[in-house]
């Protein structure tokens, strides 16, 4: 990648942190994460897999360009807590933990096309050439699963499921005290939660399968059922207090 883009990108990044990924565009209702990861990829991005292997060279090509590029609104770690984006209502997409639930197809579609689907000011990073794109996937999908520790550029933590958990509680808990969900429901959606993301975990193939992120998710809690892990009703209940969720606006 040529130097330039490195000097250039960030002067339309600030405006980009107006409505990151995290953020709410018209008519989206939420803060629209739901229909974003649950959008149907365009003909021209789906089936397209990553050709750059995850190596060292791509983790540093793809650290300096995320330092550059994306850190100030996503954090460093990936969290959605870079300093540009402190201010955002949502925040920005916790891209550490959400690449690890996305396809290749689905990652390379938005970070080219950014937030052009889907009317944010997200910039479509495809001013980036296609090797820069991919080393930035791997790079996200390395602060995810602790391959790299994120360098100290913008500010904001690495990820760390414990904190993912301690947030998904505080949502549950504001779900039940708003009468969204009960106290019964808050613990099946935990109980849950918590198979579907062994399994993506133990099963990492399932995430690079054919189709968007409901029918991934269905196919997962149907191995489940299969499995006996979890009974129907409970992936049924799961399905829709999901729903109810995001319709609220406490979950993507």
């Amino acid at each position: 990648m040529k130097k330039v883009i490195l000097l250039v990108v960030p002067m339309f990044l600030i405006a980009a942190c107006a409505s990151q990924d995290g953020g709410m565009g018209p008519g989206m209702g939420g803060n629209g994460m739901m229909e974003r990861h649950h959008a149907e990829i365009p003909a021209e991005y789906a089936g397209i897999t990553n050709p750059i292997p995850a190596d060292t060279e791509s983790l540093e090509r793809g650290g300096e360009l995320y330092t550059v590029n994306c850190a100030s609104c996503h954090g460093d770690g990936g969290m959605g807590d870079g300093p540009a984006g402190s201010a955002l209502d949502p925040a920005p997409s916790p891209i550490a933990h959400s690449s690890q639930m996305m396809t290749d197809d689905y990652l390379f579609w938005r970070v080219s096309e950014g937030g052009t689907p889907f009317n944010t000011s997200m910039p479509p990073w495809k001013v980036l050439d296609e090797q820069s794109r991919w080393d930035l996937v791997n790079y996200m999908r390395a602060l995810g699963d602790g391959t790299v520790q994120p360098v100290s550029g913008m500010g904001g933590a690495a990820y760390d499921p414990k904190i993912q958990a301690a947030q998904q509680a505080e949502i549950l808990a504001k779900a039940v005290e708003q009468d969204v969900i009960t106290e019964e429901e808050a613990d099946t959606f935990t109980t849950v939660h918590d198979a579907v993301e062994q399994y993506r975990i133990t099963h990492p193939e399932v995430i690079q399968s054919s189709g968007n992120a409901t029918e991934r998710e269905a196919a997962i809690l149907s191995a489940l059922v299969d499995e006996n892990i979890i009974t129907q009703i409970q992936a049924d209940a799961f399905q829709d207090i999901h729903d109810r969720l995001g319709t609220s606006g406490l979950m993507p």
